[in-house]
């Protein structure tokens, strides 16, 4: 089977994802776009479309699997690109993921079919960066759930698709200021940043309908319809999700789609029916711009997923400028689990994003997971700390999971530690420091020990489901 270089395009900014899409057809000669809308789920079937710069190439519909869109999507995406690397005409294949959809899943599932990733792309408008981030909103709520028990919230779902992405494609947004280009920084400090939607692309017009795209902050793109953004989270007919009410942690992109059915589109250009292929393409031509060689750069799936992992991801540094901070708080001392519950809402809400590891004295062999947006936050258990297994287990982990342990290695207390980041516009960066210092241990309930922490009453396992 010939080489076919796989590039997933993801994101909840559906005009920056269009613009990015539309940009490597005009930039990558030989590419082609494979896009399935789950929005036409609702009437049982997935529609399915392949396209390159001039028109759609191939449309069909793939049943749903189990009454299950994702699964239908995963079942049919990689024969499909298995098909378009056998006819040898295809350089890049562009991936272009439906609104919600999250681009780890995809990778994996497309790398263990056999297809080689070369990148995953979170298309961002800058000026967006907030309201997604604020919006704790449930999906389901927007018409963006992509089942119906999905219990996903928009900023966590936005959050997840930017910083999994080792390159992102930044919409040239008018609307954006420099607190909206300094927070996505921030945010994601190791992503390649690729500007798209210059002044020589259909910026504003959908590449896969041909629709024109409203690109209104106050508007959520769903398919090719406008649909009101929920309002962000410190407006008044929108409450952040209270700790009582945070959902337990989603699994990878869940399965399953609502929305409007609209007919699979048709293909208005006969020569471009799949029973009429193009033209053959002429041997790997040079790409023609930044976000082409990005596109074409490679990328690790292993990598990827150790750099979301709690243990060992790749968090934001310490930063402030234009008006956005971020907070690493990093501190050798187990939280008091009851001190620590009594504040969540008041830690939560304190930063539009926050993530990481922490400890609790109650659980002391258990390294927890932190990961909060919009308001709301999701806790889970990552597994034992390090210190806390026997010498002959450390082989059975990641090497890249004991190097980061090792570069935070305690003569004590080996890698249990609280390493929380939090990064927000307008942060009360001394005021959450006091918040989270209040609720470590004292120095006569440190000094009890361990058999003395574990019998101080839990207050996380019902988020942790014990």
């Amino acid at each position: 089977m010939p080489d076919l270089s796989v590039a997933i395009v993801a994101g909840l900014h559906a005009d920056a994802r269009r613009a990015t899409v539309a940009q490597l057809l005009h930039d990558v000669p030989g590419s082609v776009v494979l896009h399935h809308d789950l929005a036409t789920a609702a009437a049982g079937t997935v529609v399915r479309t392949v396209r390159d710069a001039t028109g759609i190439l191939d449309a069909g519909e793939t049943p749903l699997v189990n009454d299950c869109a994702c699964c239908a999507l995963r079942e049919d995406l990689v024969p499909e690109l298995r098909r378009l690397a056998a006819a040898g005409q295809v350089r890049l294949a562009v991936v272009e993921l439906w609104d919600s959809v999250e681009p780890k899943a995809m990778a994996e599932v497309i790398t263990a079919g056999g297809l080689t990733v070369t990148a995953v792309i979170t298309a961002v408008d800058p000026s967006l960066l907030l309201p997604y981030l604020g919006n704790g909103d449930d999906l389901a709520e927007t018409g963006l759930a992509a089942a119906a028990t999905d219990q996903r919230t928009v900023a966590d779902t936005f959050a997840r698709q930017l910083e999994y992405a080792p390159v992102l494609a930044v919409l040239d947004s008018p609307n954006a200021d420099d607190e909206d280009r300094e927070l996505l920084g921030q945010l994601h400090p190791t992503a390649r940043q690729v500007p798209v939607g210059g002044a020589d692309l259909p910026r504003n017009r959908s590449t896969q309908t041909g629709h024109d795209t409203p690109t209104n902050p106050a508007l959520l793109l769903r398919g090719d319809r406008a649909i009101p953004a929920p309002p962000p989270r410190d407006d008044p007919a929108n409450p952040a999700r209270t700790p009582a009410q945070t959902p337990t942690p989603p699994t990878p992109n869940p399965p399953g789609a609502r929305g409007t059915a609209r007919p699979a589109p048709t293909d208005p250009h006969p020569a471009h029916n799949p029973n009429h292929p193009p033209p053959p393409r002429s041997p790997n031509p040079a790409p023609r711009s930044v976000l082409a060689h990005a596109a074409l750069a490679g990328f690790d799936v292993e990598a990827a997923a150790a750099a979301q992992h709690p243990a060992c991801a790749l968090l934001p540094v310490e930063a402030d400028a234009h008006g956005v901070s971020t907070l690493v708080w990093h501190r050798r001392r187990p939280f008091h689990p009851e001190r620590l519950y009594a504040a969540l809402e008041d830690i939560t809400c304190a930063a539009a994003r926050s993530r990481g590891r922490f400890w609790l004295a109650d659980k002391p062999d258990s390294l927890l997971h932190w990961d909060a947006a919009g308001g709301a936050l999701c806790v889970e258990s990552a597994g034992p700390w390090l210190a806390s297994l026997p010498d002959a287990a450390w082989e059975l982990v990641p090497a890249v999971r004991r190097a980061a342990a090792a570069l935070d290695w305690h003569p004590e207390h080996g890698d249990c530690c609280q390493h929380l980041v939090f990064t927000s516009p307008g942060l009360d960066r001394d005021g959450l420091e006091l918040l989270l210092e209040s609720c470590l241990l004292t120095d006569i309930e440190y000094a009890a020990g361990r058999s003395a922490w574990k019998r101080i009453p839990s207050a996380f396992d019902t988020l942790l489901e014990i």
